[in-house]
């Protein structure tokens, strides 16, 4: 189901008050309607060309009440604002830095970094020191409420940034482009539901790691750029192709690249199809061979859908535990299935 969402252009500017103390004025003018999917915990919208523009004379915010640190949070806090502003807070320097670095050597053109917020005195931190972006001052409450931590002693900034295009949010009419989702088609991770941001960015950030080409969203997943999601991440979601879409979509993109399925699902006598676990022989037999892996949540699991198209295939364990949390398992799928990890040892 389409949702009517309007796109609006955020303005500040500086007024003089009788006192002759400055203050901030903020405007939203009504554009024109877009239509988004649900394709997230509160609604996802593709994202778009809404600018939000600080004023060049303020370089300090002390207040939490201001307005353009509101704004920040509306992304923080809500899909369905931060999609449609096409922008999101990324917290802390080592996220911001590692986005930074790996866009530099993608040659991808200068990052769109809307501002660099840093508490009141401290030092731009190193790595960040380069970046041609403004810079704006802030108190450690207005740190606080942007971070959404309560201490903000290891948060040296935050970034608001562009949500870059290698994300796609595709509706259900819309016709798959498998070629301009996924440049390296070999290995495609497949999220089925899951809606732990924390579990969520944790198997992104595994992706990346593990050189994986991208992944693939189905509904019922959280937003990657969920603030639990990117602090779990280290700013993977700004990196990895990601799209999120249905199984139209991800039947369409298995048929234009002859994709082999698999599923990580724990060993059980009660599963109507074999269930095989992963090794040497397996992964050195998939080598040459593009496939997508699809994880399902902890509380549900696969969906049944997946359980019928997919092999599926567990990880051995000498304990008794029937399984392990879905991002230490995907953690491990994703390194043993990952590209030239084949070669017999």
């Amino acid at each position: 189901m389409l949702n009517s969402w309007y796109v609006s252009t955020v303005n500040l500017s500086l007024i003089q008050t009788p006192n002759s103390q400055y203050k901030l004025s903020f405007a939203s003018t009504r554009i024109q309607p877009l239509k988004c999917q649900n394709a997230y915990e509160d609604g996802g919208v593709e994202s778009s060309a809404v600018t939000c523009n600080f004023p060049s004379p303020v370089k300090s915010i002390t207040s939490t009440s201001n307005p353009f640190v509101k704004h920040c949070l509306k992304l923080r806090n809500s899909s369905s604002y931060r999609h449609s502003h096409g922008s999101a807070l990324v917290v802390g320097s080592r996220s911001i830095r590692e986005i930074y670095r790996f866009q530099e050597l993608m040659l991808e053109g200068p990052i769109v970094v809307d501002c660099l917020f840093l508490l009141d005195e401290a030092e731009i931190p190193e790595g960040l020191d380069c970046l041609n972006v403004r810079l704006v001052r802030v108190s450690s409450m207005v740190m606080k409420k942007l971070s959404g931590v309560q201490s903000t002693e290891s948060i040296e900034a935050i970034a608001l940034m562009k949500i870059p295009s290698s994300f796609q949010s595709v509706d259900d009419d819309q016709e798959a482009d498998c070629r301009k989702w996924f440049p390296s088609p070999h290995r495609i991770l497949v999220l089925d539901g899951i809606q732990d941001p924390g579990n969520l960015g944790t198997l992104l950030r595994s992706a990346i790691a593990f050189r994986w080409g991208g992944a693939f969203l189905l509904p019922g997943c959280c937003d990657p750029f969920n603030e639990k999601a990117l602090r779990a991440s280290r700013g993977a979601s700004f990196q990895l192709p990601i799209v999120s879409g249905s199984w139209r979509h991800l039947e369409a993109l298995i048929k234009e690249f002859q994709m082999k399925m698999l599923a990580g699902h724990p060993k059980s006598n009660e599963e109507l199809k074999p269930v095989y676990q992963i090794c040497q022989g397996l992964v050195d037999s998939l080598a040459d061979m593009p496939l997508c892996l699809v994880l399902g949540s902890e509380g549900s699991g696969l969906s049944e859908k997946t359980k019928r198209v997919c092999e599926l295939v567990s990880i051995p364990m000498a304990g008794e535990f029937e399984s392990l949390n879905v991002s230490v398992a995907g953690g491990i799928f994703l390194y043993r299935l990952q590209p030239e990890n084949h070669l017999s040892t």
